[in-house]
């Protein structure tokens, strides 16, 4: 009966949706009181919502660390840094996908308007994030200098990259607790808060990496500290702006009660999202591992070649992240014409960014692989090309990625996610296991685009199927 109320909703708002002629996905979804009624999964260009898309790249505190360190250090830093990320990947991408998770709750009980629920899912994120972070810090610091002997880490930057990521692991509380602040704010429509303190935290991070590793001389460690602080501060600051400016995000004392069937719910989509990092992140230190075979010269190259697509496809995670909680949004609210209009815009948007994105890599790419590694060699920067040639065809299926899985995870349709992780696993290791061998790093640049596109495909069929049969159940109410 619940879903048939639903369905009769939404059509009686299909026919008031106002589409703008010039638009883009944005953080943000709900109501649009703010601005006027406009629906808020589309927006003027000029907006300041769509100038947090594309300044996104500042969220990836690791990006800054990599140039400062590429820049001040040496390729040695630079290679020891970035054999690291996988191993941030599949620790850090767990706590933020629960993290997301806790996000989706509060989405869904703002869109159907039970704030006692959200004071209490607020409650119980605080409550998770503290037990979480403990959970993950303690055993991955003791255990960081085994895992990148596991991974073939290059003996010559085993020290550096041990120093770099024992820190980071040690900060996870930070990392997660601004992800899980600014995932409540935006589950509310508050997309504007975590951008500004997202700018501010980056330019913390720039300016104490500096003084770390400049004037303070702590080498790679000391970029590790400057990103844990700064996420620190950017947490504590959206927290305050929480509790200060929001009354529906006030907890009490009564909002904190042990409610194992509320922490299950929440954990029923956070877990998905985190274990759908981390199967992608095995399967992206399987890859490291593979690279890592070649040598600390390959390994630089590939690290900065892999900052640059991350640079130049920034426009697809927050596109993500955006469909996330408006479909969770509009699914606590009943309104699925708004959810399959706001998933066809997506899936157009997704060629601009896959075609931005490509043009990035190929035309920008070996000038910003300078930005990584000072006076890179010839061989170097034709070793990074080489991945960006190869990634900057697949684009697409990327963009998909990050659209459907996010939309899914948003709708309660968690499993395919957290499969589709798995088949990039699978596909990268098949990569891998069949073309290192014969074509060398030539062949392991393609495990990348091929876990795309199997993945892509995957998750976008799996959209599909779930339409249809929603339009089959409104045509029999």
């Amino acid at each position: 009966m619940q879903l048939a109320d639903s369905i009769r909703k939404a059509r009686q708002v299909k026919n008031k949706l106002s589409h703008p002629s010039c638009a883009a996905v944005i953080v943000a979804a709900g109501s649009s009181a703010r601005m006027g009624g406009t629906d808020k999964i589309l927006a003027e260009l000029g907006g300041l919502p769509v100038l947090s898309r594309t300044l996104r790249a500042f969220d990836d505190h690791d990006m800054v660390d990599t140039i400062i360190v590429g820049r001040y250090l040496g390729e040695d830093a630079l290679a020891a840094v970035g054999s690291t990320g996988c191993l941030m990947f599949l620790v850090l991408g767990f706590a933020n996908g629960i993290a997301q998770g806790f996000g989706v709750m509060i989405s869904h009980a703002f869109g159907a308007k039970d704030f006692k629920l959200l004071k209490h899912n607020v409650a119980l994120s605080l409550v998770l994030t503290v037990i979480i972070s403990i959970v993950l810090s303690v055993p991955t610091v003791l255990a960081s200098r085994q895992l990148l002997l596991w991974l073939n880490t290059p003996e010559n930057i085993l020290s550096l990259a041990d120093s770099y990521i024992s820190v980071i692991f040690a900060g996870i509380i930070c990392t997660m607790a601004y992800n899980v602040a600014s995932g409540i704010l935006r589950g509310i429509g508050d997309s504007r808060t975590p951008l500004y303190f997202l700018i501010f935290s980056s330019a913390l991070n720039i300016a104490l990496d500096i003084f770390l590793i400049v004037a303070v001389k702590l080498g790679t460690a000391g970029a590790a500290y400057a990103t844990v602080i700064s996420q620190g501060v950017a947490a504590a600051l959206c927290f305050v702006v929480m509790f200060k400016k929001y009354d529906i995000l006030r907890t009490s004392r009564d909002d904190y009660y042990w409610d194992l069937r509320g922490i299950g719910r929440m954990l029923s989509i956070g877990i998905p999202m985190a274990l759908n990092y981390s199967i992608t992140a095995i399967g992206t230190m399987i890859l490291q591992s593979a690279i890592n075979v070649f040598g600390s010269g390959v390994v630089a190259a590939f690290t900065a070649a892999s900052k640059v697509s991350n640079i130049a496809t920034q426009t697809m995670p927050t596109m993500g992240t955006a469909m996330a909680t408006y479909c969770g949004q509009n699914l606590g609210a009943g309104k699925y014409e708004r959810i399959y209009h706001g998933m066809k815009n997506a899936f157009f948007l997704s060629f601009i960014a896959a075609g931005l994105a490509a043009v990035i890599c190929c035309l920008a790419g070996p000038y910003m692989i300078g930005w990584f590694i000072k006076n890179p060699s010839a061989e170097t920067v034709a070793s990074a090309m080489r991945y960006l040639y190869i990634a900057s065809i697949f684009m697409l299926p990327l963009a998909w990625i990050f659209i459907y899985r996010n939309a899914l995870q948003g709708l309660n349709r968690g499993i395919v996610p957290m499969l589709s992780g798995v088949l990039e696993l699978v596909s990268r290791y098949v990569v891998i296991l069949f073309a290192a061998k014969p074509y060398g790093y030539t062949g392991v640049c393609f495990a990348d685009p091929f876990a795309w596109l199997t993945t892509g495909i995957l998750l976008i069929v799996t959209y599909i199927l779930w339409k249809r049969k929603m339009k089959r159940n409104i045509i029999h109410v």
